[in-house]
């Protein structure tokens, strides 16, 4: 059972809440560069079609910046510019009407910038994350603690969120990433203790394939499972998109959000009778881009198949060179093995076009 979720308060990046109960959200980043306006917006809307609800560009000169307001004319996702160093480049995205900054207010040329910036994000209604990373902690703190701490990040993160109310803006989200599960979880948990802005969850750095896919889940899922954290981003070296995909994976599996299909399938033992992994291949790429929460099982035995396809919203059981299908519980018909896949995929098309797509994210 997931544990009551952490208390924050409430902040919009665009039409996105974030906190004091809302949806956690899911978010990624463009890896274009976002000075090559086309490649920026057809890939935001491929990570909108995935699912993706917010998205963050990188702002890395005056000519990123002005593409910044050509790139949000053209797509309809709350877009979050990633600054650092110069605190024009923050100005300049607030005029171009981006949803949301992400800065670290200790890299951007000292208080009187960062009051600017603050006061602009005010008038505008913009929210800051302060990201704070365990590989560029200041120099200070590092002496501090002896090195790379949870403890060193918390203090860098309220040292900047001081900041920021110092100068009356709290429109504020955290995150406190580290490639190091276990760091990034002692971080998390004692700023949790500390504040009630909302906190985006993430292990940096994460890597590409199944590593990063499990650290991720690892690190988030543990966090969401205690009640803490209001946002996530997914870090994967490779396509966006798929960071997307666990991000929703993750919040399925944890009950927190119900989100496309989710494929059960059996572990191939030797009982299995199907060439069980081309058919679930087939179905997991029959089924792409279904946001409709739907449970589709792929069974290739007769001791557990059965009940599980029965379970499942459309399922189907193999056996001896045919399968059983089955929807919301009742077996419907026997097919050949060679058309398992194509008919499961048909069916769950049937059943999303008479029941309807509604996303019933929670």
């Amino acid at each position: 059972m997931v544990s009551k979720r952490h208390a924050t308060r409430r902040i919009w990046v665009g039409k996105v809440a974030i906190g004091d109960g809302a949806p956690i959200s899911v978010q990624s980043m463009t890896n274009t560069d976002t000075r090559d306006i086309k490649a920026t917006v057809d890939q935001i809307r491929r990570l909108k079609a995935a699912g993706c609800e917010i998205v963050r560009v990188a702002v890395v000169d005056q000519e990123a910046a002005e593409a910044v307001e050509k790139i949000k004319k053209m797509v309809d996702i709350p877009l979050i510019a990633d600054i650092h160093f110069d605190y024009r480049l923050a100005l300049k995205v607030l005029e171009a009407g981006i949803d949301g900054l992400r800065l670290n207010p200790g890299n951007i040329g000292g208080p009187e910038r960062v009051r600017i910036v603050a006061r602009e994000a005010n008038a505008r209604n913009v929210p800051i994350r302060i990201g704070v990373n365990a590989g560029s902690l200041e120099k200070e703190v590092l002496a501090s603690h002896g090195g790379v701490t949870a403890e060193a990040m918390v203090e860098s993160a309220m040292k900047h969120i001081r900041l920021l109310e110092e100068k009356d803006f709290y429109n504020i989200k955290v995150s406190l990433k580290a490639s190091e599960v276990p760091l990034m979880l002692s971080a998390y948990r004692l700023l949790a203790k500390k504040i009630n802005y909302p906190l985006h969850l993430g292990v940096t750095e994460a890597g590409r394939g199944l590593d990063g896919v499990v650290k991720s889940a690892i690190g988030i899922g543990i966090l969401l499972n205690e009640g803490i954290g209001d946002t996530i981003r997914v870090s994967l070296t490779g396509d966006p998109v798929e960071e997307v995909k666990v991000g929703f994976s993750i919040l399925r599996f944890l009950g927190l959000r119900k989100h496309g299909v989710e494929i059960i399938s059996c572990p191939t033992c030797g009982r299995c009778q199907v060439e069980l992994e081309q058919v679930v291949d087939k179905v997991k790429a029959g089924l792409e881009g279904i946001k409709k929460p739907l449970k589709v099982a792929v069974m290739g035995c007769a001791v557990n198949g059965p009940g599980e396809a029965r379970q499942a919203d459309v399922g189907i059981a193999g056996g001896p060179g045919f399968g059983l299908l089955f929807r919301h519980g009742k077996p419907v018909r026997k097919v050949s093995q060679k058309d398992m896949a194509q008919v499961l995929i048909d069916e769950v098309k049937c059943l999303v076009a008479e029941e309807g797509e509604k996303d019933e994210s929670k």
